[in-house]
C-alpha cells in the first residue's frame, strides 16, 4: 500500500517537473518558465487520464460478475493515482499563478500577493479543489475500505470518466493562448463535448442499468435495492459533472454559432519597422496578454 502511494506521489510531480524543464531547456523550444508549467500541468493530467481510463477498461472487461469479481490493478491503481489529485491541487494554483503574471502582476510576489492570489484561486476554482479534496479524504477510503473487495467492475467504470480529460486540457491549452479562430480548437471543442456527456453524465445511469440488468429488477427498483450511501455518492459525483456540462454546452454554443467574444483579431497596420529590435513570435504560439478575465472553460 505504501509502496503505491509513494509511487504516485514521485511519479506525477517528477513528470511535471520533467516536462517542465524540457520545455524551457530543450535549445529548439526555451519556453518561458509559465508557459511551460501551464503546458506540463495539461500534460500530467492527460497522462493520469489515459492511465486511468487503460485501467478501468482492463478491470471492466476482466469481470464477468459485475459485483463478485476482483481484478488487483484496481485498489492497486486508486492507491498510486490518490497522489495525483493532491498534486494536481498545486499545478492548478500555479497555472492560476502565472496566468496572473501574463496579466502584468509579474513585479509582486510579495507573501501578500501570493496570499490574495491563493484566496482568488480558491473561489473561481472551488468546486474543482473541492472535487479533489473529496477524491483524496472520501472516495479513496470508500473504494479501498469501505467496498471490502465488492464492485471492482462499477470502479473500473468509473475510471473511464478520464476519457474526456485529454480533450478538457487540450482545449484549456488552445484557449490560453487564444486559439478558439482553430480549426483544431472546433475539432476537439466537439470531441470533449460528447466525450464529456457520454464518460461522466452519461456514467452514473449506465451504473444503475448495469446493476439492474445483474439483479434482473426494474431499473426504477434499483435506488430502492442499494445501500442509500450508493445513492448518495452517485448524487454528489455527477452533480459537479451536470454543471461542468452546462458550462461546456454554453462554450459550444458560442463557438459554433461565432457568438463568442473570443475571435480572431483582424490584421492591423504594425509598427514593425519603427521597432529597433523585433523579436520573433514564440515557439508556442502564446499572442499578447488579454486583458479581460478568460472564460471559465473545462
Amino acid at each position: 500500500m505504501w509502496a503505491l502511494l509513494v509511487a504516485g506521489s514521485v511519479f506525477f510531480p517528477g513528470l511535471f517537473l520533467l516536462s517542465k524543464n524540457c520545455l524551457r531547456h530543450t535549445p529548439a523550444l526555451r519556453w518561458s518558465e509559465g508557459d511551460a508549467v501551464i503546458v506540463s500541468a495539461r500534460l500530467v493530467s492527460s497522462i493520469q487520464a489515459v492511465m486511468a481510463s487503460s485501467a478501468g477498461y482492463i478491470i471492466a472487461t476482466s469481470c464477468d460478475d459485475i459485483v463478485e469479481d476482483q481484478h488487483w490493478l484496481t485498489s492497486s491503481y486508486i492507491l498510486f493515482a490518490v497522489p495525483y489529485f493532491v498534486y494536481d491541487i498545486y499545478a492548478m494554483f500555479m497555472c492560476y499563478w502565472y496566468k496572473l503574471w501574463v496579466k502584468g502582476h509579474e513585479a509582486d510576489v510579495s507573501p501578500k500577493a501570493l496570499g490574495t492570489a491563493l484566496s482568488s484561486y480558491l473561489r473561481r476554482e472551488f468546486l474543482m479543489v473541492l472535487h479533489h479534496v473529496v477524491m483524496v479524504t472520501v472516495c479513496f477510503p470508500v473504494s479501498v475500505f469501505w467496498r471490502q473487495g465488492k464492485g471492482d467492475y462499477f470502479q473500473g467504470v468509473m475510471f473511464l470518466a478520464e476519457l474526456s480529460t485529454p480533450s478538457v486540457c487540450l482545449g484549456k491549452i488552445l484557449i490560453q493562448y487564444k486559439q478558439q479562430h482553430t480549426l483544431l480548437h472546433k475539432v476537439n471543442g466537439g470531441l470533449m463535448l460528447v466525450t464529456f456527456f457520454i464518460f461522466r453524465v452519461l456514467l452514473f445511469p449506465y451504473l444503475y442499468y448495469a446493476y439492474s440488468r445483474y439483479a434482473s429488477i426494474p431499473l426504477y427498483m434499483v435506488p430502492l435495492s442499494v445501500p442509500w450511501q450508493c445513492n448518495l455518492g452517485a448524487a454528489l459525483l455527477m452533480a459537479p459533472q451536470l454543471y461542468w456540462f452546462c458550462l461546456i454546452c454554453r462554450g459550444a454554443f458560442r463557438l459554433f454559432t461565432g457568438s463568442s467574444r473570443y475571435r480572431r483579431p483582424p490584421p492591423t497596420p504594425c509598427a514593425d519597422s519603427d521597432r529597433k529590435d523585433p523579436l520573433p513570435p514564440p515557439a508556442n504560439g502564446y499572442s499578447a496578454p488579454e486583458t479581460k478575465r478568460e472564460t471559465n472553460s473545462l
